[in-house]
């Protein structure tokens, strides 16, 4: 299993977490190409090797072509769900759409308003959603399936932001790292930017020590300023978990509901909503109810911290006036995407895998349907490619 610790020491923001990425090893290029699939006006994205007190570190800039920084959630949800359409990977989408739903659950409790009625400011402009949605891309590309984080330092002193100068940690970080170790060296800068602590509390699953990992490879990515006393960078750790303890074995909340008389397409709407509010899966079966009525079950499987949040959303989406939850044990294999060449071009394949050992490899569905479009060839002609060159590349070791 393919982990990565952060090492926070000096805060975090979203291009101190793309510069580590890209200094650990995520080609710029297959970033940018994913990335162009978002339906954004003109932008451009560049990294440079520079120094932070004498460490070799990764700066990314992202520099839009127009600002837009008055995006509500619903339209860069729209963005993001384009991008999938056009061939993102479902999952960085789904991870990027949850980093948002976070932030602007944040954003709706610190001004008291619904969700629905949140207008980004920083965070809505183009070079922000790069940065959350070039991060899910990123973790996905590096084959990353588990996180841990340290304690995160917020820095101190106040920040200029749209809504005047605020204290720092800012308003909408401090409500992100509820629950999270946190502390501030006295430095008078914002180190945790929002975006920074929405991706973290959204990814990483344990803050504390770094875990037992066979160490791979290791980032660092920069601030854009320079800080006195200290290297303001991120290190980022990738590695294989070392541990007796698997770390995918977790507990998850399981959350169920019977109804009778949910319109079909009202539940589509309802699972893509849970989905990108934190949902690890949703699902229904059908069901024999009371009185002979057919009905079904919907089953929502949810990290623990999120299992509230997604109760009150069954509870607006749907027409169950009740629910019930327990918590469960689960294990999943170790995944990883590997890149391809076929025939009609490369094409992502999910491996999934136990103890070193492959034991199912997937073409990713959302490629294969674009590549069958667009080049009008029968899916499973694209399906079959994909499997035939995923099937030379482990016979010939190179996996």
């Amino acid at each position: 299993m393919r982990i990565a610790y952060f090492d926070c020491f000096s805060g975090a923001s979203g291009d101190m977490l793309l510069g580590a990425l890209v200094d650990a090893g995520l080609e710029l290029a297959r970033l940018e190409a994913e990335l162009r699939r978002l339906p954004l006006p003109d932008w451009s994205i560049r990294a440079e090797k520079t120094q932070r007190k004498g460490i070799a570190a990764t700066q990314v800039r992202v520099a839009p072509g127009e600002h837009h920084p008055h995006r509500g959630l619903s339209e860069i949800l729209r963005i993001i769900g384009q991008g999938r359409a056009a061939g993102l990977a479902p999952r960085a989408a789904a991870r990027a759409a949850q980093i948002f739903q976070r932030l602007g659950e944040a954003e709706a409790k610190i001004h008291n308003v619904s969700v629905e009625e949140i207008h980004f400011h920083e965070v809505g402009a183009v070079d922000a959603i790069v940065d959350i949605v070039g991060a899910s891309v990123g973790f996905e590309l590096l084959g990353i399936e588990n996180f841990y984080a340290s304690a995160l330092n917020v820095g101190g002193g106040r920040v200029e932001s749209a809504h005047g100068v605020m204290p720092v940690p800012a308003p909408a970080t401090a409500e992100l790292v509820k629950g999270v170790p946190t502390y501030s060296t006295g430095i008078e800068r914002e180190l945790l930017t929002p975006t920074g602590a929405a991706i973290l509390t959204t990814v990483v699953e344990r803050f504390g020590p770094q875990p037992p990992m066979k160490l791979e490879t290791v980032g660092y990515g920069a601030a854009s300023t320079e800080l006195p006393g200290q290297a303001n960078v991120l290190r980022m750790f990738i590695g294989e978990f070392a541990g007796d303890v698997r770390p995918w074995d977790e507990t998850i909340t399981v959350i169920e509901a019977s109804v009778d008389d949910l319109n079909p397409q009202v539940y589509a709407y309802f699972a893509e909503r849970a989905l990108a509010a934190g949902a690890l899966d949703v699902s229904s079966a059908p069901l024999q109810m009371k009185k002979g009525r057919p009905g079904q079950l919907v089953t929502v499987l949810a990290p623990p911290h999120r299992a509230d949040a997604l109760v009150e959303l069954i509870f607006q989406e749907t027409t169950t006036i009740g629910v019930r939850s327990w918590d469960a044990r689960r294990r999943v294999l170790a995944r990883e995407i590997v890149r391809v060449e076929t025939p009609y071009g490369p094409i992502s394949v999910k491996v999934a895998r136990l103890d070193g050992r492959v034991l199912n490899a997937a073409p990713e569905f959302e490629e294969c349907r674009r590549i069958a479009l667009e080049r009008n060839v029968p899916l499973k002609q694209v399906f079959a490619a994909a499997n035939a060159a995923f099937q030379k590349l482990a016979g010939n070791d190179t996996l």
